[in-house]
Order: C-alpha cells, then structure tokens, then sequence
C-alpha cells in the first residue's frame, strides 16, 4: 500500500521537517559526530552536509537548503522503487482516506 500527494505538498512538508530537525538540535548532534565523520554509517543526508557546514566550507543556511534538496531526492528516489512494484496499492493521501481504512481492514482478515 503506498500514499500519494502533490509534489507541492511533499516537498513543503520535507522543508517543515528538516528544519523541525534542525530547531530540534541536530547541529547539535552533529557535533558529537565529528569525529567520526569519516565513518560510512555518518555518509548520510543531514549528516554529511552538516559536516561540511563544521568544516568551514558551507554556510549553516546553505547546510541546510542542501539537506532540504538531498532530502527531496531521496524521497523521488523511494518513490520510483516504490512504483515498480506493482502489487502495490495506491492512494492519495488527502483525499481517499475511507478507502484507505477499507483498505486496511481487508489486508488485516
């Protein structure tokens, strides 16, 4: 079963989210990382540009409008693989929630 929006909506939400990340001390968190920036599990979205900001070559705020864009391709990303898989159920996420309950309710007998 998967979800579908307006690229508009999703790409809003992905922006509301990484900064709720950022206020919620990911820089922060970050730091505590330095050290091992070099490790592949730290290689990630957030982390990495981060990183980057701390090292001196980036701005914070261009850390960060990189996070959003990364963030943002990741999930197109996860979408396509998603869409290949044609047993896959969809449905829009503002609007057919009744069949989406239904929906759920049949899986689960």
């Amino acid at each position: 079963m998967g979800l579908t929006a307006d690229r508009e909506l999703i790409y809003n939400r992905i922006n509301q989210r990484v900064d709720i990340m950022i206020n919620n001390g990911l820089l922060d968190e970050v730091k505590t990382l330095l050290p091992y920036q070099d490790l592949n599990a730290l290689n990630t979205v957030g982390y990495k540009e981060l990183f980057r900001y701390l090292s001196g070559e980036w701005t914070l705020e261009f850390a960060i409008s990189e996070i959003k864009k990364n963030t943002r391709r990741f999930a197109k990303r996860q979408l396509t693989w998603f869409k290949r898989n044609e047993s896959t159920l969809w449905f829009d996420y503002e609007s057919d929630l009744e069949k989406i309950a239904t929906s759920v309710q049949a899986q689960m007998v």
